[in-house]
């Protein structure tokens, strides 16, 4: 462990802690890196919490680079994060965003507030501002239950750390403009959680039906988005057999909607 002299001990400074020990996050790289990238993540309010979900795919150009990446991840009890952008990266930022949250609680003695957790991510991603301009960027969604107010809460970032709460609902990655559309137009306040999760999945699937980097569900290989809801009663994982059902209505439901009508005999449309 690091001995700090007194007056030099960074304390619950977590960024700064890092630079300390020599372990300062991302350095400014030098060229534009080829390097996988994650899309497509969405979060949303309903009654008791927030819903977040992602998709799995990863990719270099076009190619897949990953089928299984797990791009919405559980920050502490109360909280998670999904991610968007450079996949190396914002897996490094979300490892350490889980380890600066541990940090604080530890050397303070009480969890941060959820908006004291969303201002330190927009510091780490302000911080990743030299490796975003060289072409890895990384641009996370954070969501959790606000246990003071005693409802969910959903934040967007922009590339410069700029912090932004939603009221109902958030969007990010390449397929990002269809996701959100699908729950602009589903969305109702006071929604059930059951609702949440299906309007969660169905903007999934649309996105992956229109945008080639985000990738659908894989029931051949047993892949389905990450889905997971946030309330009172903390971080709670949708399991694979939940959203294997929950999909196959979606597609039950693509089927009648693009399947021809049968030709009408009356009309002369039977030949045989």
């Amino acid at each position: 462990m690091p001995f700090f002299e007194p007056g030099d001990d960074p304390g619950s400074n977590f960024p700064e802690l890092l630079r300390r020990v020599g372990l300062s996050g991302h350095g400014e790289q030098s060229g534009q890196i080829d390097v996988p990238h994650a899309t497509t993540c969405v979060a949303l309010r309903f009654a008791d919490g927030v819903v977040m979900a992602g998709d799995r795919r990863a990719t270099s150009g076009n190619l897949i680079s990953h089928r299984a990446m797990e791009k919405v991840v559980q920050a502490d009890r109360y909280s998670g994060v999904a991610i968007a952008g450079a996949a190396g990266p914002a897996m490094e930022m979300i490892r350490l965003f889980q380890l600066q949250l541990e940090h604080y609680e530890k050397v303070e003695g009480s969890p941060l507030s959820l908006e004291g957790k969303a201002n330190q991510l927009s510091m780490m991603v302000r911080g990743n501002l030299p490796a975003a301009m060289q072409g890895m960027v990384v641009v996370p969604l954070f969501a959790g239950y606000d246990l003071r107010r005693d409802v969910g809460r959903l934040f967007a970032y922009d590339v410069t750390g700029g912090r932004y709460e939603e009221r109902e609902y958030v969007a990010t990655g390449s397929g990002s403009l269809h996701a959100s559309t699908v729950i602009k137009v589903g969305f109702r306040s006071a929604m059930t959680r059951d609702d949440a999760i299906d309007l969660a999945v169905r903007s999934l699937w649309e996105a992956a039906d229109a945008d080639s980097a985000t990738g659908g569900p894989d029931a051949l290989r047993g892949i389905y988005p990450i889905v997971a809801t946030v309330t009172s009663d903390g971080w709670e994982p949708v399991g694979d057999d939940d959203l294997a059902e929950r999909f196959r209505r979606i597609a039950d439901d693509v089927l009648v909607r693009t399947t021809p009508p049968a030709p009408d005999p009356a009309l002369g449309g039977d030949d045989a």
